[in-house]
């Protein structure tokens, strides 16, 4: 049960978004251009990005969620995705995922954490100035996402099969809420 009344039964952020609608527009296009817009990295890979900031801040519902939109574009599906989950330096991505894994999981600390050391690491396993940018960026959002979504304290579905249907959803047709 939310912290607030939502006057819906809706989980996670599918339910704010339909209680404050004005803010859905914005909140879905942010999330569009950063995980399915023109981009070097896959949608797969920003997927993960988000799924792993999410995890790593324990949020349950953004995590489970982007985990299984990530299982659903990437090679290796959710068992790769579990991988990374559980520990990304062991896991069998390339080492520009792991670096910026890596700047994403700083940023989610705290932004002042990414060194030009860090950088330069991504940079060398051949990340863009522009996928370091867009992985900070989706760090940053997804830690506004995952604090709007716990701290009113949504609905988190217990069936993984409602995380597969809702990525077969995003996948398809993406974040820009309907009208």
């Amino acid at each position: 049960m939310a912290h607030i009344e939502l006057g819906n039964d809706i989980p996670g952020i599918l339910g704010l978004l339909a209680y404050r609608p004005e803010t859905a527009g914005p909140l879905g296009e942010l999330a569009e251009v950063l995980l399915r817009g023109d981009s070097t990295l896959t949608r797969g890979e920003r997927e993960l990005i988000a799924a792993y900031v999410s995890r790593r801040n324990e949020c349950e519902y953004c995590s489970n969620s982007h985990a299984a939109t990530a299982a659903a574009q990437l090679p290796g599906g959710a068992g790769l995705v579990g991988q990374v989950l559980a520990d990304p330096g062991t896991a069998p991505v390339s080492a520009k995922l792991r670096a910026l894994l890596d700047i994403a999981d700083l940023v989610r600390v705290d932004g002042r954490l990414v060194s030009a050391d860090v950088v330069a690491k991504a940079r060398a396993a051949g990340a863009t100035d522009v996928e370091i940018h867009d992985t900070v960026l989706i760090a940053a959002a997804f830690c506004m996402y995952n604090r709007y979504v716990d701290g009113l304290g949504t609905a988190v579905p217990d069936d993984p099969a409602q995380y597969a249907a809702g990525a077969q959803i995003l996948v398809e047709h993406g974040y820009r809420a309907p009208g």
